[in-house]
């Protein structure tokens, strides 16, 4: 079969490792965290590739791998494993906090190897730079953001760059001009998600969102995803999204009897654990290392949602998944 461009395609997000160069507050990978720190197993991270591109060369589908950390771009074999995943068709995409845009040798990695960057960027420079412990950061993001697309400009390369919001008390005021700021910046699309409690329960409860700040953010989004687009910027974020958001903020549940998350999206963790979503990630005890086929990987969608239906996680009586809620959709 052929693959299809045009349809959405199957998702599979990777945690490569838990290193990350900055100090957050709110992030379970803070460097100032004291725990062992792991990355994945190189050999079996280029074995499973060959898999899904064998997976994919028998689908209607596209296959993206989206790279995350911890901070990917300190991964050492990501120039070796990005280059072996362009090399099988495979589409690819990574989060990065920025830190290491400063290299022209990593823009130009990003650029000739990915579908699509995107950067984490929380406020303006009196939030952002305190929450990353990262002095100059939204400056030094500003410049890099505008070295990649000069640089993508003139190799001719097509990587849309997207950024992500963390959104939570302190930054929620002026969301809408940081916006329209990245918008100008040049970012293509943009993406937000508010603050969980689950990494860092010590930081959340004086800085999640309240029942009127998702009121407010209710009221904001239609208008605001109106006014990006004349600038050429998709807001992304659907209807059931948002609710949800409001949802959480009175602590109602959402329990989900049957997922089906797994038929377009796997989370893999830097263990090897595969799972649907991240808050399930060890419920399963299925790990790539037990997937040794094409045929493996075809069963395994479905594996995955009749073991749920059947055996639903504890986390399943109030999913915070954001893919079961359209967090990419408009």
């Amino acid at each position: 079969m052929s693959v299809n461009l045009k349809q959405n395609p199957f998702v599979v997000v990777w945690r490569v490792l838990d290193h990350c160069n900055l100090a957050c507050p709110f992030c379970a990978y803070d460097k100032r965290l004291r725990f062992a720190r792991r990355q994945v197993d190189e050999a079996e991270v280029f074995r499973f590739v060959d898999l899904l591109a064998q997976k994919q060369a028998g689908s209607e589908r596209r296959h993206l791998i989206s790279w995350l950390g911890g901070e990917p771009t300190l991964w050492k074999a990501l120039p070796q494993v990005s280059a072996a995943a362009q090399k099988a068709g495979l589409g690819q995409s990574l989060t990065t906090n920025g830190t290491t845009l400063g290299s022209a040798k990593v823009r130009q990695l990003l650029l000739d190897r990915f579908d699509e960057i995107t950067l984490s960027i929380d406020g303006f420079e009196d939030v952002h730079d305190g929450l990353r412990g990262w002095r100059g950061a939204f400056e030094k993001l500003r410049v890099g953001i505008s070295k990649l697309r000069e640089e993508r400009e003139s190799m001719g390369v097509s990587c849309r760059l997207r950024a992500n919001i963390v959104l939570m008390r302190r930054n929620l005021g002026r969301f809408a001009e940081l916006c329209h700021t990245l918008a100008d910046w040049g970012i293509e699309e943009i993406t937000f998600n508010q603050l969980g409690g689950r990494d860092r329960p010590e930081f959340f409860p004086m800085n999640r969102l309240r029942p009127a700040d998702a009121t407010r953010l209710a009221g904001l989004v239609p208008g605001l995803r109106s006014e990006l687009v004349q600038k050429g910027t998709t807001l992304l974020g659907g209807d059931p999204y948002v609710r949800r958001i409001g949802d959480t903020t009175l602590d109602r549940p959402l329990a989900i009897g049957r997922c089906g998350v797994a038929q377009d999206f796997w989370f893999i963790d830097e263990e090897g654990t595969i799972a649907p979503c991240n808050f399930v990630e060890d419920h399963f005890g299925l790990n790539i290392r037990d997937l040794r086929s094409v045929q493996d990987l075809e069963a395994l969608s479905d594996t995955l949602c009749s073991r749920q239906a059947r055996f639903p996680a504890a986390s399943c009586a109030n999913c915070m998944s954001t893919q079961q809620v359209a967090k990419f959709a408009v």
